[in-house]
């Protein structure tokens, strides 16, 4: 199971200030508690610096290293930043994201390959957003075979179908969880993946939502999330649904975790 920490994203107000300000503390100390809630990479989006994201995010990749051991997750619409974030990481990164949109395959590509990345590659082309499991199952199928044909290892490859906000079709849901075992039945070697709040967009007390998804995800096959470590229930049910789902050999993990007070009922 991978947790990839969501916080530090500029589309947060309080990290968009914490950027102009170049508030460093605010920053790591952010990272550091997501480090120890149990987050195994940590999201880095300076997208709102406009005209400055190359900079910012080689900023950004810089110091959050200096405080965590934690890998990276270098997030951007922009290869150029990417790109910068990429050049200052130490060790493996995961690169979020890649499409099956031509430009932003030949932009992207490049950059896993020269950088050896981890790489989320998100279940849409040039026709845009996915309609149905069978248009993810589409768009897959140009991603994971090109994305393997281009020397990235299977083991590297996250697919994301793309989570849609229930509050605008209530079959979203069931959409999704039927693109993930749809997903993980053809492509075993390859991980699938989600920004985990995108299911409960707009709708009222959204943990709830965030939560019962999650689980929901976790027997369908989904092996990764973006999420937000510092919610305890949230992880709480993570580790919990991990064991109980067979993941967690001798509920090992399970059990750390509520030793060293991470988890509570």
């Amino acid at each position: 199971m991978l947790v990839v920490g969501e916080l530090i994203n500029s589309s947060r107000k309080a990290i968009a200030q914490a950027i102009a300000n170049r508030d460093k503390d605010y920053i790591q100390e952010l990272a550091r508690k997501q480090a120890e809630a149990g987050a195994d990479i940590i999201d880095v989006n300076c997208g709102t610096s406009i005209g400055e994201e190359e900079k910012v995010m080689t900023w950004l990749v810089n110091i959050v290293q200096e405080v965590v051991d934690v890998p990276l997750c270098i997030d951007s619409p922009s290869a150029e930043a990417l790109a910068a974030g990429l050049a200052a990481h130490k060790g493996q990164a995961l690169v979020n994201s890649i499409t099956a949109e031509k430009q932003r395959w030949e932009e992207v590509l490049p950059l896993v390959q020269k950088y050896k990345a981890k790489v989320i590659a998100l279940c849409m082309d040039d026709g845009g957003m996915p309609d149905s499991v069978e248009d993810r199952l589409r768009v897959a199928g140009k991603l994971v075979p090109g994305l393997v044909e281009a020397g990235i290892p299977e083991d590297d490859i996250y697919l994301d179908p793309l989570i849609k906000p229930l509050g605008v079709n209530s079959q979203y849901g069931v959409e999704a969880l039927e693109s993930v075992a749809a997903l993980r039945q053809k492509y075993p070697g390859v991980h699938t993946i989600c920004g985990l709040s995108n299911v409960s967009y707009g709708l009222p007390e959204r943990r709830l939502l965030n939560r019962a998804f999650m689980v929901m995800c976790l027997t369908k096959g989904m092996d990764s999330f973006i999420l937000d470590p510092l919610d305890m229930p949230l992880m709480g049910l993570l580790r919990a649904a991990t064991a109980l789902y067979g993941q967690d050999e001798y509920c090992l993990e399970y059990i750390s975790a509520a030793r060293a007070g991470k988890i509570k009922a």
